[in-house]
């Protein structure tokens, strides 16, 4: 029996052996796996000459079969990649955690501010019993508001500036700021454009009914408490309209907190009206729970206190109890609430203006939301790569577009401490022509002038001015801006421009977004939300010089566009640009000029403090209002907007009178191409669908469509449009909102578009003015082009044809798939051949 045990022992042990070699199970001593593990970090996916190197280099190996290693190596990366996987779960599950009890007390919030309204509405019906017109209040102040006004903004007796009476007034400044923004001191209503309920960038609320302006957002961001409030608190870095914010004094609290008194500068946005300026107390503290509140208002009313006086060319404007609560959330990150609440005096501005200055929604777009996106975009920066593939880090990148950005506004605004100085107009317009004679502080650098510019350059000179635009949306004006500049530059200014700076050989490197007539875009970086784009221009063969006649040189912009967005309520349209020599480095002088476009019927809103309108009627005004209209005879004649043009030259002292001459008439033609270009685009050439990229309006319109359909079923033997009507407007609304794109070119040598539907524009990336400048070969690849010329002679001959699926390419250079594209002759009525059209089935960018 004893025996029978022995044998059966050495039996499993020759079995485990066996099952060794054949690969089943290998138990590696901690030696090895320490080694392989070495091994792995140094070459994660050996080849199989590699894996026996490894085996002969190391001989606490030697006795592992290759087979061994490389099942070691597989599974140590199906290791590697759960670990990851189960990390990034554990994050968007923190995340999701957190955004689900934010969206847990926001619904906590909502319910308070329904009982209240609907308490005030009954304790309202009880009180007006025989008014049956009262719920159709349109005076300043209803029941409701009035109430909520008083609460806002009470009157205080005169206080004391000494550090106790500060402390008094730190601390109901905290209690009101908190009031507002996890309380229901202020009725807030969804911002316009956004969708119920957090959106990308997290939940955004503007007022209704309370005075002066005031929005709110929360969301998450992947920063530390201690960071946020050091990121929020500095905000000259990602308000672009923050000139300077100065701390005058600095007091400590005996709960750890601090005291600030500050003075704040706020650019003006145009030139229509001065800029403003805040005098202010910042509370800094932490609560009981752990979270940080940095809080801050207008001082006013103190006695035996530090004051600010009023300051040239800035109007007081006044800081309702502002801020930011910041909460730290489980596994890192914080959960932020932030309220701002202004009082801009919008009395002290033409009246084409105020609504800029009474509306909630701008309020929201340039502070409220670029806080939330500096943030993020700090975060993610941090999160992914240092470097871009332009070998610079994301943070140099900010700093270009905040160079760019400072430079345009203190050009706009002409500040004497600056070195700005007027001279004379010439009473034709009002074009403003600035000169300043010290660019060392207008640039911003530590460096002398020379060392960017040539020497014989040593002064400035700015002109500027605002005009008003109708029935044109910014975006649409701005995005024909930045891809047509030949539309309303002059490249002998251009030219002159860029002279003042050292060239050296152009060396960029990177994608070619779009070549639009000699004006190439290089991508240099976006935002995480794509709402600013920083990118290089190149303008090839230009001559700067009578020498480069020979051999133009080629020009290039540093170009900051902004406010592209179409369906943004209240943003500002921005195209900044500055030129630069080809060394470009992160400290290069700029000398920025450009365009700003600001919608003003942003400002016809339902936290206008003239009307008094219930919160459903308020939440559907914000809908209504950004809802795309799918009806072709709407229109949206009431939009306006203010075009702010400021250009930039340096030049030599004694040229003084002829720069300005030559800005002067320069601008006056920039203004005249502008309001050609503004009038081609507006509703009544475009039509009234999303900036109205067709001439829905026009016969010849509906008699093409009436043609394209024609001609399609006399080729093709069946109908183009489903269930169109009899009438020709049907049937342009039909083909106009036809989900393949379709688009017709000429019929010449080469053909160029001439129209396109809805969906035509979009796949072409472009507008209907600027297709014109497309041309049909240049959308397809060369794989494409060889199929358009094998099918070319036959859809002329036959007049209808077919191309195989593949991929084409928008104007700004992005591919397109298609399944299949269709082309047919369009005959007019005395059956000649007009154009031929094309029909690109079940499209999609790649």
């Amino acid at each position: 029996m004893a025996m029978s045990c022995k044998d059966s022992n050495k039996a499993a042990a020759a079995a485990a052996a066996a099952s060794m070699d054949n690969g089943k199970y290998v138990r590696y001593t901690p030696e090895q796996v320490e080694a392989l593990e070495r091994l792995y970090h140094e070459c994660p996916k050996p080849s199989s000459m590699r894996r026996q190197q490894l085996i002969r280099e190391c001989p606490i190996l030697s006795n592992i079969e290759p087979k061994q290693i490389k099942v070691w190596f597989q599974n140590r990366r199906c290791r590697e990649k759960q670990r990851k996987e189960a990390s990034r779960l554990q994050a968007v599950n923190r995340k999701l955690t957190a955004m689900n009890k934010l969206l847990m007390e926001e619904n906590d919030r909502l319910q308070k501010q329904v009982s209240q309204l609907v308490y005030e509405n009954s304790y309202f019906r009880q009180h007006t019993p025989n008014n049956p017109h009262a719920s159709k209040d349109t005076s300043c102040e209803s029941v409701v508001t009035s109430g909520q006004k008083h609460h806002l903004t009470p009157q205080h007796p005169p206080r004391d500036a000494s550090p106790a009476g500060l402390l008094s007034i730190a601390e109901e400044t905290l209690a009101e700021f908190l009031s507002k923004a996890t309380g229901t001191a202020v009725e807030w209503v969804q911002m316009p454009g956004m969708k119920p309920g957090p959106d990308s960038i997290g939940i955004v609320a503007i007022s209704h009914g309370c005075s002066g302006v005031a929005a709110r957002a929360c969301g998450l961001v992947g920063l530390e408490p201690t960071r946020v409030a050091e990121i929020l608190k500095d905000r000259p870095s990602w308000f672009r309209d923050c000139r300077a914010v100065d701390v005058l004094n600095v007091l400590p609290t005996a709960n750890g907190g601090t005291i600030e008194l500050l003075y704040m500068q706020l650019y003006a946005p145009t030139t229509l009206a001065p800029g403003r300026d805040f005098w202010l107390l910042r509370y800094t503290s932490v609560m009981d729970d752990g979270s940080l509140v940095v809080c801050e208002r207008s001082l006013s009313n103190i006695q035996n206190g530090p004051s600010m006086p009023p300051v040239q060319n800035f109007v007081r404007a006044e800081m309702l109890p502002s801020g930011y609560l910041i909460r730290p959330c489980d596994g890192g990150g914080s959960i932020i609430h932030i309220v701002d609440h202004m009082n801009l005096e919008a009395w002290g501005v033409p009246e084409v203006l105020r609504p800029l200055y009474e509306s909630s929604t701008v309020l929201a777009q340039r502070i409220t939301m670029a806080a939330l996106r500096q943030l993020r975009q700090i975060a993610q920066d941090i999160s992914q790569s240092s470097v871009t593939n332009w070998g610079r880090r994301p943070a140099a990148l900010r700093a270009l577009s905040h160079r760019l950005s400072r430079g345009f506004n203190e050009a706009l605004n002409g500040f004497s401490d600056d070195g700005w100085s007027l001279i004379g107009n010439d009473g034709m317009d009002d074009i403003t022509i600035l000169v300043n004679s010290n660019p060392d502080k207008l640039m911003g650098l530590n460096i002398s002038f020379t060392s960017g510019y040539n020497a014989i350059c040593n002064s400035i000179l700015c002109a500027k001015a605002s005009m008003l635009l109708q029935n044109v949306p910014p975006a649409i004006l701005l995005r024909f801006l930045r891809e047509h500049r030949s539309e309303w530059a002059d490249n002998n200014i251009d030219a002159y421009s860029a002279a003042a700076v050292k060239f050296g050989p152009c060396n960029f490197l990177g994608p070619r977004v779009g070549n639009f007539g000699g004006q190439v875009i290089l991508p240099l970086a976006q935002t995480v939300e794509h709402e600013e784009l920083l990118e290089v221009i190149k303008l090839e063969g230009v001559a700067h010089s009578p020498e480069d006649a020979m051999m133009p040189r080629d020009v290039l912009l540093l170009q900051l566009c902004s406010g592209m967005d179409e369906h943004a309520v209240g943003t500002c349209a921005e195209l900044i640009f500055a030129p630069i020599d080809a060394s470009f480095t992160d400290d290069a002088p700029l000398l920025p000029s450009g365009f700003r476009i600001i919608p003003l019927d942003s400002g016809k809103e339902a936290s206008s403090p003239n009307r008094t309108l219930d919160l459903a009627s308020a939440l559907e005004t914000g809908t209504a209002g950004n809802k795309p209209s799918n009806d072709l005879s709407s229109t949206s004649g009431a939009s306006r907007s203010v075009m702010t043009i400021a250009f930039q030259f340096a030049f030599e002292s004694h040229m003084q009178e002829n720069v300005a001459s030559m800005a002067r008439q320069y601008v006056r033609s920039i203004i005249s191409s502008v309001q050609r270009v503004a009038l081609a685009l507006s509703p009544s050439h475009l039509g009234p669908h999303a900036g109205l990229r067709s001439p829905l309006g026009t016969p010849e319109a509906h008699t093409l469509a009436r043609w394209i359909c024609r001609s399609y079923r006399s080729y093709m033997g069946v109908e183009l449009l489903k269930s169109s009507g009899e009438g020709s407007e049907s049937i342009l609304k039909a083909l106009w909102h036809h989900s393949d794109a379709i688009m017709c070119c000429s019929m010449k040598a080469l053909p160029v578009f001439t129209f396109a539907n809805q969906a035509g524009l979009d796949m072409l990336e472009t507008t209907l003015v600027a297709l014109q400048d497309i041309s049909l070969e240049k959308i397809f690849d060369d794989h494409g082009r060889k199929n358009l010329c094998s099918e070319f002679p036959q859809i002329m001959h036959q007049g209808f044809g077919s191309l195989q699926g593949g991929i084409c390419l928008s104007s700004m250079g992005r591919p397109v798939s298609f399944e299949r594209a269709e082309a047919w002759k369009v005959m007019n009525e005395d059956d000649n051949a007009h154009c031929i059209c094309f029909m690109f089935v079940n499209w999609s960018f790649v």
